[in-house]
């Protein structure tokens, strides 16, 4: 069997592309994979797999661990970033071929699963609705009895756990996110008293509008420093979190908020590799390590999860992408002893059930694991294609 084709495919999501890598080989065998980069470039993702595709060739893709060490040692000098992510996102497509070759769900390459259904959290809950309800088809989200009415949808879902952003509710209804340059309070990332407001009463109208029954977390992604991040973990104590989500690229400072807040920290979903992750194991800087399986590839992945099962951490994967990359995730939750939960986006553009050949299991806030083989679901690439990326 040899590698025939390469191609890296975009459609349009909403508020977001969403990316894929299809490989074709020579005995008509497929293997996708998803490798999202939505805040980041998508063209550059495109770029670097072409840039890789002589090496993979006319090879036999069932060797994936050799063409990974291969894509590593042509971009030692780039590592990580939008690299890591098409690395990723090849070797994943890579391990579907074999997956498929074997006739087995890729979780058997590594083991076998460990369980049969997955515990799920409704990601980006309710900022989804207050940013893109129009992308979504879903009423907006735009004043608190707004909230306490969708309180109501949440408790009827089955989900025991959701995760917010910040919505700031003051007759401009938005999502605060200046990390990534998409609202007010860039580029100083400061913790104002308004800011600080908006968001105890946003997550104090969920609390009231959930109950005590439904676990919250709030990702407060790379929108604050040091400073303001214990402010608010501090603030939000008295709403009893699941966790606290935060970005960093500083173990120091991560365990410097660890220790000075009483609610569980979750971090690390843009880091790759064990490398980057090993300062924060060492230092216990986060209580939940969250890992994006797309980005950093399925082995990767694994390892690192290895490597927190050694620091006594559990783990969530990162994933808010297309049915693809569920399937991906869910098959890594599968292996995995040291679980925490696993994220999903209820919300979404309303033609994703038709972008993917098999979809999701999900009762009561639980997922099946998708029983393959390879990852159990392929891209539609004639709805990709009505949903181009860049808009016409």
């Amino acid at each position: 069997m040899k590698i025939s084709q390469i191609d890296t495919l975009h459609c349009d999501a909403g508020w977001r592309p969403w990316t894929f890598i299809k490989i074709a080989t020579d005995e008509g065998l497929i293997g996708w994979s998803e490798c999202t980069d939505s805040h980041g470039s998508p063209r550059g993702i495109e770029g670097v797999v072409k840039d890789l595709s002589p090496l993979l060739l006319d090879e036999d893709p069932r060797n994936v661990e050799k063409h990974y060490q291969l894509m590593l040692a042509r971009t030692r000098q780039s590592p990580g970033s939008i690299i890591q992510k098409a690395i990723g996102g090849i070797e994943n497509a890579l391990l579907d071929i074999k997956g498929k070759a074997l006739g087995v769900p890729v979780y058997e390459l590594f083991g076998g699963k460990v369980r049969d259904t997955l515990p799920l959290y409704w990601s980006h809950c309710g900022t989804s609705r207050v940013r893109a309800s129009q992308m979504v088809g879903k009423p907006q989200i735009k004043t608190l009895e707004d909230v306490k009415k969708f309180g109501e949808e949440v408790r009827a879902s089955g989900f025991k756990t959701i995760k917010t952003n910040i919505a700031i509710l003051d007759g401009n209804p938005r999502v605060y996110m200046p990390g990534f340059a998409k609202s007010e309070g860039g580029p100083e990332l400061n913790a104002d008293r308004e800011t600080l407001q908006a968001i105890d009463t946003w997550i104090g109208a969920l609390r009231n509008a959930t109950g005590n029954d439904i676990d919250i977390v709030i990702d407060l992604n790379y929108n604050f420093k040091t400073e303001g991040y214990i402010k608010i973990g501090r603030m939000l104590e008295k709403y009893n979190l699941l966790w606290l989500e935060i970005d960093s690229y500083d173990p120091d400072a991560l365990r410097m908020i660890k220790n000075s807040v009483r609610t569980p920290i979750s971090s690390c979903e843009n880091l790759y590799g064990v490398r980057q992750y090993r300062p924060f194991f060492e230092k216990h800087a986060m209580d939940i390590a969250s890992v994006d399986i797309i980005w950093n590839g399925f082995i990767r992945s694994k390892q690192i999860a290895d490597m927190a099962e050694i620091y006594e951490m559990n783990v969530t994967p990162h994933n808010y992408n297309g049915h693809l990359s569920t399937f991906i995730s869910a098959q890594f939750c599968a292996l995995i002893p040291n679980l925490r939960i696993m994220e999903y986006d209820v919300d979404d553009v309303p033609w994703r059930e038709e972008l993917f050949t098999n979809l999701p299991k999900i009762e009561g806030g639980r997922m099946e694991v998708p029983k393959g083989p390879g990852w159990g679901t392929e891209v539609n690439e004639k709805v990709l294609h009505e949903h181009p990326w860049p808009k016409k």
